[in-house]
């Protein structure tokens, strides 16, 4: 990952290219930021430069993820009861090398793991502490990038921790996440916090400009979705079909709502709506909930007269825009969006996707109602 390929940030590759220049590499830092403004290709081309200033020669081994003396951890789950990132490195790389800005979601999608918990274990920090304590194969630094350290269990964060208090002489450790949240404390007391800001709008669309011939109304739109996230905006615009579909299943869920207070029997229709979500992958799940929040929202500004700031209607299928949103109100968004932010915290727990689809939908047929 070389800094050109970076969308936007152009201040931070700046201060972390002084950082190197001048010697004030400090051991041990966390990259804090979603997957989608940066913070794994920062990564990478931090520890491209740290190791080519060493040896000019390791540049292209570190953009194909073969340097020997660059490591990785990341979240993987229990295979033949043992937890360990080098069995799943060959599919880790080839994904990153295809999508540097890959989220947790999409190495789990990867991996077709829906259904199991993916972790940092202890087996994981014991099997670096040994590659560790081996001398550096080019003689220079040794570099550990762990991603997503927020997934560490906490036996494993507690062991890591003794690493991270004593590595060994000429050791780089870089750890990414989303949030500090679910990091201990001692972890972060002895980190250098990194903090990975959203993209701004002009370089996420000068970006995208670079990599599609797209329509200045399209780009727009998929830049006010992304909100600085280039993961989101990279799938955005290869959604295509897949927003019919959203668009269609928003519909058919909102219809059905509206009948059921007089015709119970449309209880069914919800159900099998459900059904039908609940069968896919859950990324494109919790994509759809993305999508209805944005839709909620936007025909909250209609209803509110704001219509300059709506820059998507949905009007296929005779789809009624205008008298769907004179439903959406102060009355009844917050338990609309709360609703749906539980549903997709269910499902990034593993719920089970019938009983949680299921749930959304039939509540949906109360709060549309409740407008005032």
């Amino acid at each position: 990952m070389n800094w050109e390929n970076i969308a936007g940030q152009e201040n931070l590759k700046k201060l972390l290219r002084e950082s190197i220049a001048e010697n004030r590499v400090s051991h041990a830092q966390l990259f804090v930021g979603k997957e989608g403004y940066g913070t794994l290709p920062m990564a990478l081309a931090y520890a491209k430069e740290i190791l080519s200033s060493e040896n000019e020669h390791a540049a292209s081994k570190v953009e194909h993820l073969n340097h020997l003396d660059l490591h990785f951890s990341f979240p993987v789950f229990t295979d033949n009861r043992n937890s360990l990132s080098k069995n799943k490195f060959e599919e880790f790389r080839e994904m990153i090398i295809n999508s540097p800005y890959s989220s947790y979601d999409d190495w789990t999608a990867f991996l077709e793991s829906e259904n199991k918990q993916l972790f940092i274990s202890t087996d994981e920090i014991d099997d670096q502490n040994q590659k560790f304590s081996l001398k550096s194969f080019e003689g220079g630094t040794k570099i550990l990038i762990v991603w997503r350290a927020d997934k560490m269990n906490v036996a494993a964060a507690n062991k890591f921790l003794k690493f991270l208090e004593e590595p060994p002489a000429k050791t780089v450790i870089i750890l990414t996440a989303e949030t500090t949240d679910d990091i201990l404390p001692t972890i972060l007391s002895r980190t250098q916090i990194v903090e990975i800001p959203r993209i701004n709008d002009e370089d996420l669309e000068a970006y995208l400009k670079t990599k599609f011939n797209i329509s200045h109304d399209k780009i727009g739109e998929i830049i006010h979705q992304a909100q600085g996230d280039l993961n989101d905006a990279l799938k955005l615009m290869q959604s295509g079909n897949r927003s019919d579909e959203f668009e269609k299943l928003f519909i058919q869920w909102v219809r059905d709502a509206f009948m059921v207070k007089k015709k119970p029997e449309f209880l069914k229709s919800i159900i099998f709506w459900a059904r039908e979500i609940a069968g896919w992958n859950r990324e494109k799940q919790k994509n759809f909930l993305n999508y209805c929040s944005e839709i909620f929202r936007l025909a909250l500004l209609q209803n509110y007269q704001s219509e300059d700031l709506v820059y998507k209607k949905i009007d296929a299928n005779g789809f009624n825009w205008l008298g769907f949103s004179k439903f959406i109100s102060g009355a009844n968004i917050e338990s609309i969006l709360e609703e749906i932010s539980t549903a997709d915290l269910h499902l990034t727990r593993n719920g089970n996707p019938k009983i949680v689809w299921t749930d959304l939908g039939i509540k949906l047929s109360r709060y549309i109602h409740k407008n005032v």
